[in-house]
C-alpha cells in the first residue's frame, strides 16, 4: 500500500510539471460534456482503429484518418474509441479532428481516449498477473493526461485499461487495484483543477469483470473501483459465445420445429441480442448494489461478418453480413430506447488483428471493409446517399455484394439445431 501512495505522489508531481509547461489549450466553444454525450442517442458512439496494413507499424496518415473521420460523421458517429497510445495512431485521430473543426467549425467529433495496461512480462510466455508494469503504465497514463489537456474540447472520456481485469486475457491482465490506483490519480487530478471536472474517468473491460459474471471477480477492489469511476464501460460478445457458450445460440428443437432457416437465423439473432441485454443487466445489478445511481454503458459490441474458424461454416454458422447487420440495428435500437451509450465494434475491418488468417473474424468486425465498402448494415446509408462524395483510399463507398441481396444471402447459413 505505501509503495501505491508513493506512485501516486510520483505521477502527480509528474502531472505538475507536465501543466506547468503545457502549451496553449483551445477554447472549449460549442463542446459538449461526457455526461451529456453519453447516453444521448443523437452522440452515436463507435470503436476506431484506421490501421489498413497487416502490421500496426504502418500507421494512418492524417489525410486518410481525416476521410474515415468524414465517413464515420456521415454515419452519425460523434464518440469515437481509441486503445492505447503506445502509437501515434490516438494523437494523430485527436490531431485529425482539430483540422477538421478549424477546415469546418460546424464539424463535432469527440474521443473516448483508452489508456493500455499491462501486467509485468505481458506479451510473453511469464506475465506476472500479480505486478503491474509500471514503466508503461505510467508512461501510458501520463499520455492520457497531457491529451486530455492539450485536446479538452475533443477528449471527453479516460479509459484506463481494455479488458485489463478479465482473466482470460491470459497475456497481460491484472488485478482491479491497478486500475483503481491510476482511476483514482486521475479523479485527484480533477479535484486539483489539473484535468477538467467535466472529464469522465472509467476502465472498459468485459462484463464479468465489472461483476456480472463469476464470483471471483467480487472483489473489494473491484467495489472501490465501482465507486470510483465516473461510469462502468462493459463489453458483450454475443459473437464469441456462439462457440464458447453455444447454449443460446442453437437452434432450440421442439420451439422451432417447422421454422425455415431464415426464420431460425432470426431466431438466433434475437437471442443475440436478448443474451447481450442480460449480461448488461447482470452488470446493473451488481454495480447498483454499490452505487444504486452509477450509469453503466456498453463499451464494446460487435459482430463479424467472416470467419473460417470458430465462428463460420465449420464451427458456429455465425459469421456473415447479414447477421451482423440484424445485431447492429437490434443493438443501436435497443441502447437508443433505454438511453445507454454504445460503442459498437467496430467501424472498419483491420486486417493487422489476425495478420496471418486473412479470413480470421477478428479482421471483419468492421462496418466497413479496408477497401471503403459498406457491408449490409449500412446499406441504406449508400441508398439514401450519406456518403456521397466521401472516399477511403480513393474508393467511393459503395455496397457489398455489389449491393445484390441474393448474393448476399446465399452467404448465409441457419444455426445448428440443439439435439
Amino acid at each position: 500500500m505505501k509503495r501505491g501512495l508513493r506512485n501516486i505522489a510520483a505521477l502527480l508531481l509528474a502531472a505538475a510539471s507536465l501543466f506547468s509547461c503545457s502549451s496553449k489549450q483551445t477554447p472549449m466553444t460549442n463542446s459538449k460534456i461526457a455526461a451529456d454525450i453519453l447516453s444521448t442517442p443523437e452522440y452515436r458512439a463507435i470503436s476506431y482503429g484506421g490501421y489498413r496494413e497487416k502490421e500496426r507499424s504502418e500507421q494512418p496518415t492524417i489525410e486518410q484518418l481525416k476521410e474515415d473521420l468524414k465517413i464515420m460523421s456521415a454515419m452519425d458517429i460523434k464518440m469515437l474509441r481509441t486503445y492505447n497510445l503506445q502509437l501515434p495512431h490516438a494523437s494523430n485521430v485527436l490531431k485529425a479532428i482539430r483540422e477538421l473543426k478549424e477546415e469546418d467549425p460546424s464539424f463535432e467529433m469527440y474521443v473516448m481516449l483508452g489508456a493500455w495496461i499491462d501486467c509485468l512480462n505481458a506479451w510473453t510466455d511469464h506475465p506476472d498477473h500479480s505486478i503491474e508494469d509500471e514503466k508503461n503504465n505510467e508512461s501510458e497514463i501520463q499520455n492520457a493526461v497531457h491529451y486530455a489537456t492539450e485536446y479538452p474540447d475533443i477528449v471527453k472520456v479516460i479509459a484506463v485499461g481494455n479488458e485489463a481485469m478479465v482473466h482470460w486475457a491470459s497475456s497481460y491482465f491484472v488485478h482491479p487495484a491497478v486500475i483503481l490506483k491510476y482511476v483514482n490519480y486521475l479523479q485527484e487530478l480533477k479535484k486539483l483543477g489539473k484535468l477538467s471536472s467535466d472529464l469522465w474517468i472509467t476502465s472498459s473491460d468485459n462484463f464479468a469483470s465489472w461483476g456480472g459474471g463469476e464470483w471471483d471477480y467480487h472483489l473489494p477492489e473491484l467495489e472501490s473501483l465501482v465507486k470510483a469511476v465516473d461510469y462502468v464501460s462493459m463489453h458483450t460478445y454475443p459473437f464469441h459465445d456462439t462457440h464458447y457458450n453455444n447454449a443460446y445460440w442453437e437452434s432450440p428443437a421442439d420451439d422451432e420445429e417447422g421454422y425455415s432457416d431464415h426464420d431460425r437465423v432470426l431466431s438466433a439473432m434475437q437471442r443475440a441480442a436478448f443474451y447481450a441485454q442480460a449480461q448488461y443487466q447482470s452488470v446493473v445489478s451488481y454495480v447498483h448494489g454499490i452505487d444504486p445511481k452509477k450509469p453503466v454503458h456498453i463499451g464494446e459490441t460487435g459482430w463479424s461478418s467472416v470467419s473460417v474458424g470458430y465462428y463460420g461454416n465449420n464451427g458456429s454458422f455465425a459469421a456473415d453480413e447479414y447477421k451482423q447487420a440484424l445485431y447492429h440495428q437490434a443493438m443501436r435500437e435497443w441502447t437508443d430506447a433505454e438511453g445507454i451509450s454504445c460503442f459498437y465494434f467496430e467501424a472498419f475491418d483491420e486486417q493487422w488483428k489476425d495478420g496471418n488468417h486473412p479470413e480470421g473474424s477478428e479482421n471483419h468486425f468492421g462496418l466497413i471493409t479496408l477497401e471503403g465498402q459498406a457491408k449490409f448494415a449500412l446499406w441504406d446509408a449508400v441508398d439514401n446517399g450519406d456518403f456521397e462524395g466521401l472516399v477511403r483510399g480513393g474508393n467511393p463507398i459503395t455496397k457489398t455484394f455489389e449491393g445484390d441481396t441474393t448474393a448476399m444471402l446465399q452467404t448465409v447459413s441457419a444455426p445448428k439445431r440443439r439435439k
